[in-house]
């Protein structure tokens, strides 16, 4: 199966979409398409996230597409049903990992501790999602994680902005950088699009 890194390809920011509306996250993500996106996460946080992970695949095709916040077999069914190109979950747990052994596209983990990352690595998962980056050691804890677990890279996410960027993509075990900054809530409340295009651009500018 493709990796999510291969996925990826040369795009080393992981934008984050979380959308009330079906509307508003085709805006969102035509304003990160508009600045070369490939690739975008849908956190499913709202009632319309599944929708828009439909709307997202039909209107902008050569999109991927992938859903964020999966917890559970339920949940990642629907995401799967929706069309995602990939998944991509919070935390982990044996059950979860169980029924994501099954699943047909890239999946990138959640972790938090070193727990954690050796439980994924029993699974056979060697990129994962540092969630919340910020709150679980940041920039000191991969680098420390990095002499325990050589053959494991990451995509931190969770109080990554364009500050602090750079210091987690500079490092060997980082492959991605995850984030909401791209898609301020006040931009997408005042449906200020090409503030949106405009931070992706200089988020990978900076990348």
């Amino acid at each position: 199966m493709t990796s999510f890194s291969t996925l990826m390809g040369n795009q080393k920011l992981l934008p984050i979409i979380q959308a009330s509306s079906v509307s508003q996250g085709l805006a969102i993500g035509e304003a990160m398409a508009a600045a070369g996106i490939h690739l975008v996460e849908v956190v499913l946080r709202t009632e319309a996230s599944l929708d828009v992970i439909k709307a997202l695949k039909h209107e902008l095709p050569a999109l991927k597409v992938g859903a964020g916040t999966v917890t559970d077999a339920d949940i990642l069914k629907q995401a799967l049903d929706a069309g995602s190109d990939f998944i991509i979950t919070p935390t982990i747990s044996n059950n979860l990992l169980t029924h994501l052994s099954s699943c047909t596209v890239p999946v990138l983990p959640g972790v938090s501790n070193a727990a954690d990352i050796l439980m994924a690595k029993e699974y056979g998962y060697r990129e994962l999602k540092l969630f919340p980056a910020s709150l679980s050691g940041g920039v000191p804890f991969l680098k420390a994680m990095a002499a325990v677990f050589s053959n494991i890279t990451f995509c931190p996410t969770g109080g990554i902005n364009e500050s602090n960027q750079q210091a987690y993509l500079a490092l060997k075990n980082v492959f991605a950088v995850g984030g909401t900054w791209i898609a301020s809530p006040d931009w997408v409340a005042n449906q200020e699009w090409l503030k949106i295009t405009q931070a992706c651009k200089a988020a990978q500018v900076i990348a």
